[in-house]
């Protein structure tokens, strides 16, 4: 569960349901917004980096590749709707992966490899959801 309160103006405290997870301040940006905090599409953005990322990084360590450097960017484009609401048009993913100098002979060779690169996405919980739409039920007391 993730709660979050209103501080001021558009900014919330986000309360994650694990203890020793830490607060985060959350905003709108500027005009709206003072910009202190990632606004909602940061997030998304950063969910679904760290998720693929992650997913990577299980899949590879499965077939013991070690990983020398891994450095994700996500670019996330808006648009307009046809009623004029900004939604989530595409999200690109750039994923750019070391793997350690001694491993690079193996890499070439491995069918491990091969097949962790092959399904990493699958494990990517965010990214799967996303693609396939969410339903989001909203209850308002």
């Amino acid at each position: 569960m993730t709660k979050l309160k209103l501080l001021e103006g558009y900014r919330f405290c986000v309360e994650f349901d694990k203890g020793s997870l830490s607060e985060l301040i959350v905003d709108e940006p500027e005009p709206i917004g003072d910009g202190i905090g990632p606004d909602p599409i940061r997030l998304l953005s950063a969910a679904v980096g760290h998720c693929l990322s992650s997913s990577l990084v299980y899949a590879l360590r499965m077939a013991l590749v070690k990983i020398d450097h891994l450095e994700t960017t996500v670019n996330l484009t808006t648009e307009r709707n046809e009623t004029g609401r900004l939604r989530v048009k595409d999200i690109g993913v750039q994923m750019n992966l070391h793997v350690d100098e001694d491993d690079r002979k193996y890499v070439k060779d491995t069918r491990e490899l091969k097949y962790a690169l092959e399904v990493f996405e699958n494990y990517c919980t965010v990214t799967q959801s996303v693609r396939k739409g969410i339903k989001v039920k909203v209850n308002l007391v």
